[in-house]
C-alpha cells in the first residue's frame, strides 16, 4: 500500500466517524431535549438541549484528539479512556432514559442504535488510526531501511571504485617514480659531464682573470701613481693660490683701512669748524652732514655745522639710512 492509499484509507475514516458523530449528536439532542424538559421547571425549559450539546462536545473533544494522539502514535494515558467510555455511557443512558423509564423495551433498543454506534465508532476509528499509524511506521521504517541499504551498496561502490582508482594512482605513480629515477639518472650523468666541461672551462676562465688581474693591477699601480703626481701638482696650486688670496685679503683690508683712515680724516676736517651763520654751498653742506652722520652727531649739530635747516638736514639723516639699510640687505658696506 502506498502512501495515497493510505491517506485515502484515512480520509474515509475521518469523513465516516465525523458523519456519524453529527449524526449522534443531532438524534441526541432531539432525543435528550424533551426529558430534560420534562424534568426540569417550566421557566427554565430553554436549558433543556444544554446537557445533551455539553456532553456531544466532550464525544467530539475525545474523537478529535484520540485522532490526532494517534496520528502522531502517542497514548494520553488512562483519563483519555475514562473520559471516552463516561460519554458515550452518559449519551446512551440520557438517550434510553426516557424510553426506559415508560418501560418500553422497543424504544430502548431503537434509541440506543446512535449512541452505541458513536462508542464503538471511537473506539474501532482509533484502533484503524493506531494500526495505519503502525503501519506507516513500519513501511517508512523498511522504506528507511531499503534506502540504507542502497546507500550502504552504493558506498561500497564508490569506495570500490576509489580503491581501483586508488591503485590505477598507485601503479601510475610507480611508473611515473622509475621514469622519473631514469631521467635523473640520465640527468646525473649529463650533470657530471657537464661539471667535468665547466671545471675546465673555470680553470682557463681563471687563468685567464689572472692574467687580466695581473694586468689591471698594474695599469692601477700606474694610475695610482699618475693620481698622486696629479694630487700632489693640484696642492702645490691650491697652496699658491691660497698664498695668493691671502695677500690680496691682506692688500685689501691695508687699502680698507687706509680708505676709512682718510675717511676719518676727511671727517674730521669737515667737522672740525664751528657752527656757521651763513648756508655752505649745497655740495660741502652734504659733505659735512654726511661726515656728521658716519660720526653719529645730532641733526641740531650737523645742521649748526652747514648752515641750513634742521628739515632739511634730518631729510638728509633719513637718505644715509636708507642707503644705511640698502646696503645692509644687499650685504655692502656704505
Amino acid at each position: 500500500m502506498n502512501s495515497v492509499q493510505i491517506r485515502s484509507a484515512e480520509r474515509a475514516l475521518s469523513v465516516g466517524t465525523w458523519l456519524i458523530v453529527a449524526g449522534a449528536m443531532l438524534y441526541s439532542i432531539l432525543t435528550v431535549t424533551p426529558l430534560m424538559a420534562a424534568h426540569t421547571p417550566d421557566e427554565w425549559d430553554w436549558t433543556a438541549p444544554i446537557l445533551p450539546l455539553v456532553v456531544d462536545a466532550a464525544v467530539v473533544i475525545v474523537v478529535r484528539l484520540d485522532a490526532v494522539l494517534a496520528r502522531l502514535g502517542g497514548h494520553g494515558g488512562r483519563w483519555p479512556i475514562v473520559l471516552r467510555w463516561m460519554t458515550g455511557c452518559m449519551t446512551l443512558a440520557l438517550n434510553v432514559a426516557d424510553s426506559a423509564l415508560r418501560k418500553d423495551l422497543v424504544g430502548v433498543a431503537v434509541h440506543a442504535v446512535a449512541p452505541l454506534l458513536l462508542i464503538v465508532t471511537a473506539e474501532t476509528g482509533l484502533a484503524y488510526r493506531r494500526a495505519i499509524t503502525a503501519a506507516v511506521a513500519e513501511q517508512e521504517a523498511r522504506h528507511r531501511a531499503e534506502q540504507a541499504e542502497r546507500e550502504k551498496a552504493a558506498q561500497e561502490r564508490r569506495e570500490a571504485a576509489e580503491q581501483r582508482a586508488r591503485e590505477e594512482r598507485e601503479h601510475t605513480a610507480m611508473l611515473a617514480r622509475e621514469q622519473r629515477e631514469h631521467e635523473a639518472r640520465l640527468a646525473r650523468e649529463q650533470a657530471e659531464r657537464e661539471e667535468v666541461a665547466r671545471r675546465e672551462a673555470a680553470e682557463r676562465e681563471e687563468a685567464r682573470e689572472r692574467a687580466e688581474r695581473e694586468d689591471r693591477e698594474r695599469r692601477e699601480r700606474e694610475r695610482e701613481q699618475q693620481q698622486r703626481e696629479r694630487e700632489r701638482l693640484e696642492r702645490e696650486a691650491v697652496q699658491r693660490r691660497q698664498e695668493e688670496a691671502r695677500r690680496r685679503e691682506e692688500a685689501a683690508r691695508r687699502e680698507q683701512r687706509e680708505r676709512e683712515e682718510r675717511a676719518a680724516r676727511e671727517r674730521a676736517a669737515l667737522l672740525s669748524g664751528g657752527p656757521v651763520n651763513e648756508k655752505l654751498p649745497e655740495d660741502h653742506a652734504r659733505r659735512i652732514v654726511h661726515a656728521a652722520f658716519g660720526e653719529g652727531l645730532p641733526v641740531r649739530a650737523a645742521a649748526d655745522l652747514c648752515g641750513w635747516s634742521v628739515g632739511w638736514v634730518s631729510t638728509r639723516y633719513q637718505e644715509h639710512r636708507d642707503a644705511t639699510a640698502g646696503w645692509a640687505l644687499e650685504g655692502a658696506t656704505p
